[in-house]
């Protein structure tokens, strides 16, 4: 018998049958603005209503979130970590999503999982008015074991250059705004996993699985809702290394992040993973976004009004002078 790629593990006959799976979904994602389909080598987006346009890109995967995925053969949600891990990072920067790709790859494909992976992240185009609008799916037998996979995602947005967010113009006496998280996000899942070995146990009424997946949550429409109205000075994603990490890096030299842990609403997950996995609370901040998934940075005049417009955000600090870039006080 002469050796064929199918006897080599890879079979594309189902890589077709994702694809008829997930094209027309996919093809709800596009507007006037994509100019060809899936099938061509590269995707064409057009430009246009800008004066001074700058693209911002992004590029995340979920991380070991997947084997709590894999391992309780719940795939719906993934797609919306990969989305939301890309697309909530452009948006510190004040921009809007406009296309995203995705990376699938495997050892052996089951077009109905990559289809539900794929549907997940359609589910979170169509909420950000995204385009979907190209994709590769690698099987590699030998590379990943049968049952594996790994997600990955590249999302590019746009901004005016005069609008671009970078933190430049935070001040003293700034108030720091929390955008509260649905839970861990897409991060220190290793250490949860260590933690939690059994997806499968109660956890306040429900199997673990469902609290530990809940998807990323997508800041889109809370921000661009802000940005109509005030101006904004910063803003941070709240990933992995937490506060500690994240917020330093919209901060100027000579000023520093003075927040109140006490003001932070903590989820009870993670209170729990930190009582029964004896982590310090230094450590839990240092990992976890500990309930706060996003940060915005603006004046004092314009606070009242943020919380007004978001029901769930409320105020955990403010701006002083100092060289810490972050003073965390637990």
């Amino acid at each position: 018998m002469s050796n064929t790629y199918k006897s080599a593990g890879v079979d594309k006959e189902e890589g077709y049958k994702t694809v008829d799976k997930i094209k027309k979904a996919v093809g709800e994602t596009h507007n006037s603005n994509v100019l060809n389909h899936l099938g061509s080598f590269g995707a064409f987006y057009e430009i246009g209503g800008y004066k001074n346009p700058v693209l911002v890109s992004g590029t995340d995967g979920v991380g070991t979130k997947l084997k709590v995925a894999l391992d309780t053969k719940q795939y719906d949600s993934i797609g919306i970590d990969c989305f939301a891990m890309c697309a909530n990072d452009i948006l510190c920067h004040g921009a809007k999503p406009l296309f995203f790709l995705d990376y699938l790859a495997c050892g052996k494909l089951d077009s109905e999982i990559a289809a539900e992976i794929v549907l997940g992240m359609v589910k979170a185009c169509k909420d950000n008015n995204c385009a979907l609008i190209g994709g590769e799916t690698a099987e590699m037998p030998g590379m990943y074991q049968a049952g594996d996979y790994d997600v990955a995602g590249f999302c590019v947005g746009i901004v005016e250059k005069d609008q671009i967010i970078d933190g430049s113009a935070i001040k003293a006496g700034n108030k720091i705004i929390a955008l509260p998280s649905s839970g861990f996000h897409s991060n220190g899942f290793s250490l949860v996993r260590k933690v939690f070995p059994n997806f499968e146990e109660e956890f306040e009424g429900k199997p673990l699985y469902e609290t530990l997946l809940v998807p990323t949550r997508l800041y889109y429409q809370d921000i661009h809702k802000v940005l109509e109205e005030v101006k904004v000075s910063g803003i941070a994603h709240i990933t992995g290394g937490g506060l500690y990490e994240n917020v330093p890096r919209i901060i100027p030299e000579g000023l520093c992040a003075s927040i109140d842990a006490a003001k932070i609403k903590i989820p009870s997950i993670m209170t729990e993973l930190e009582k029964r996995g004896g982590v310090s609370r230094e450590e839990m901040f240092g990992t976890f976004n500990m309930g706060v998934g996003m940060i915005i940075v603006l004046d004092a005049d314009h606070a009242e009004k943020v919380l007004h417009l978001l029901d769930d955000a409320y105020e955990i600090g403010e701006i002083t002078e100092g060289n810490e870039k972050i003073n965390l006080a637990i």
